[in-house]
């Protein structure tokens, strides 16, 4: 496969690959989008952003709305950039936009991701975690904002360099330095959530003098719905952890490497994964799951409890 730098930007190349073979003309993609692929994605997260803030909006959970609901207005603002790029593929602008869309997107669904947990750490019992549930949430999703700040300054570095056809490695770097300090923080939650279920499953707490009305029915009693929430969480967290390590491979195989020039990886691997995360909170969504406090959002018991 014959393939073009971000900072070189001119001649005509031909892309062999499994979606399409065809000549490409100033492509800073090295192929063009597929359009009706373009088209699926923008309706998938448009259906999935609508269906966030009405339920966010349902469930009085306002802060579903920067979190999940924000992360489908991203991935819209993103594949429909992608979607002008299939029409005109050798266009900077939407290039840029898809760019920094794609790439921060998820940050904000891994917030909600880490606020849920906080919530039900403190209604399953905060002495089984090694951190309390405020701690939790301040600490993951003040880290979280960091990984999209340095996102963000990375995709605005890398677009502004393709605009004037200089070398981006230095946006792409600070790009790739945000997604790993993400995959990192991700890690770092599943090990704490699964310590944390595992002290509760066996009555190991990690401090004590901590009150949870959870035992009323029974040690390491937990409800249904407390259980399809912890399935969706998990089932979430691991296709944006899927999604993290393509997008930490593609970038670091360089802006001509092959994994960046392949659209199949980016359909399946980053479109795909993170259109199943954020409609798994849809379908197995906090507010129907779980009972919460319409002043303070905190967690209430409900019959199965």
């Amino acid at each position: 496969m014959s393939s073009v730098t971000m900072s070189s930007l001119t001649g005509t190349m031909t892309i062999a690959g499994p979606m399409q073979t065809q000549q490409v003309s100033d492509s800073p993609y090295n192929y063009t989008p597929t359009k009706w692929i373009c088209v699926i994605f923008v309706m998938l997260y448009s259906i999935s952003t609508v269906l966030h803030l009405v339920q966010a909006i349902k469930y009085r959970l306002w802060w579903m709305i920067p979190t999940a609901t924000f992360a489908g207005i991203l991935e819209i603002l993103g594949w429909s950039a992608r979607l002008w790029s299939s029409r005109s593929p050798e266009l900077l602008t939407p290039f840029e936009m898809q760019l920094v869309g794609t790439v921060i997107a998820p940050t904000p669904l891994v917030a909600a991701n880490f606020i849920i947990l906080g919530k039900i750490i403190n209604q399953l019992g905060p002495q089984f975690s090694r951190l309390t549930p405020k701690m939790y949430t301040i600490i993951f999703c003040s880290f979280d904002i960091i990984c999209l700040i340095v996102q963000s300054v990375g995709g605005a570095s890398a677009a502004e360099a393709v605009n004037q056809n200089k070398s981006s490695t230095m946006g792409g770097n600070i790009i790739l330095g945000g997604i790993v300090a993400q995959l990192f923080a991700i890690v770092v939650y599943v090990a704490l959530a699964a310590e944390f279920l595992l002290r509760f499953k066996y009555n190991a707490p990690f401090r004590y003098g901590v009150k949870s009305f959870m035992f009323r029915k029974g040690q390491g009693y937990m409800s249904k719905n407390v259980r399809r929430m912890l399935s969706g969480m998990s089932f979430c967290i691991l296709c944006i952890f899927i999604r993290t390590v393509y997008r930490t491979v593609e970038l670091a195989d360089g802006w001509s490497g092959s994994v960046i020039s392949t659209e199949s990886y980016f359909i399946w691997l980053d479109g795909g994964f993170v259109t199943l995360a954020i409609y798994s909170l849809n379908f197995i969504h906090p507010g129907g799951c779980l009972k919460w406090d319409a002043d303070d959002n905190s967690l209430l018991e409900d019959e199965d409890f």
